[in-house]
């Protein structure tokens, strides 16, 4: 991938998440359909709220129920700072109805939101006790260089909503990748993202949950990126997962199961 590809694309998987990552070297999952909500609903982006509004997490319950060091096995997790932040008037879309997907990608909460907590996820390097790169001959050291950055980085966003937002602002999302899966033209932070395409992927957890994944182009070059949103009562967190390798197109990537999994867990 060309490096002005690799820099636009680090951009939207958060700059400070993929420089982490160069140091260290589609269906969805609905609740049972209730309150005379059905399948048919669900897939027209309605969302299977309870009749009475969850309580909304505090910041301080938030922080509680957020992703620590030690809650996903082989990754280093740490809470984002300023240089991650991405503030909603700083992402623009040339299609209106396709801004929560934008809005998702960067961690940007929606309306009604109570409290947002941020974290960055990613892969340890695997220890294999191969030789150093200057032992190693050419073909070892193309597929070792490969190696060293096949490693997943996830941007988790989790925000508490007021009221009925948080099973709104699930149902929006799902509705704008439905609405936008062929594809938009963002504007982050001044700089400018096309987005070829979402395709939905299969995800559980949670009340509801549901995964795509994004491709974005550049020049002509394509890297993916997996979008997953996870909603618990009135909180919802979203995971961007991006790996550098895959934007090459040298090796396919997952959805970061086991990071949704654990957050799942931390909001039971």
């Amino acid at each position: 991938m060309r490096a002005t590809a690799v820099r636009r694309t680090a951009l939207a998987a958060s700059a400070a998440a993929l420089a982490l990552l160069a140091t260290a070297c589609g269906g969805s999952s609905d609740a049972d359909a209730k309150d005379g909500k059905d399948e048919k609903g669900a897939a027209n982006g309605s969302s299977s709220a309870p009749k009475t509004p969850a309580k909304a997490l505090t910041a301080a319950e938030l922080e509680t129920a957020a992703l620590a060091q030690g809650d996903v096995k082989d990754t280093k997790i740490t809470k984002t700072g300023p240089a991650d932040e991405v503030p909603a008037d700083g992402v623009k879309v040339d299609k209106e109805a396709c801004l929560p997907v934008a809005h998702a990608m960067h961690g940007v909460a929606q309306k009604d939101a109570v409290a947002t907590t941020k974290r960055k996820v990613i892969d340890e390097p695997k220890a294999d006790g191969k030789k150093s790169l200057e032992d190693l001959k050419d073909g070892e050291a193309e597929e070792a260089i490969k190696d060293a950055f096949n490693l997943t980085s996830t941007l988790v966003a989790l925000t508490s909503y007021e009221g009925t937002a948080g099973p709104d602002a699930f149902a929006a999302l799902k509705k704008a990748a439905a609405g936008c899966a062929g594809g938009f033209t963002a504007t982050i932070a001044g700089g400018p993202m096309k987005i070829a395409s979402i395709t939905e992927e299969k995800v559980t957890g949670g009340d509801e949950a549901a995964a795509w994944t994004v491709t974005s182009e550049d020049d002509g070059e394509t890297a993916p990126f997996k979008l997953v949103a996870l909603r618990k009562g009135s909180s919802v967190a979203t995971f961007l997962a991006f790996n550098l390798a895959a934007a090459g197109g040298d090796v396919k990537f997952e959805l970061p199961t086991a990071v949704v999994a654990a957050q799942d867990k931390k909001l039971a």
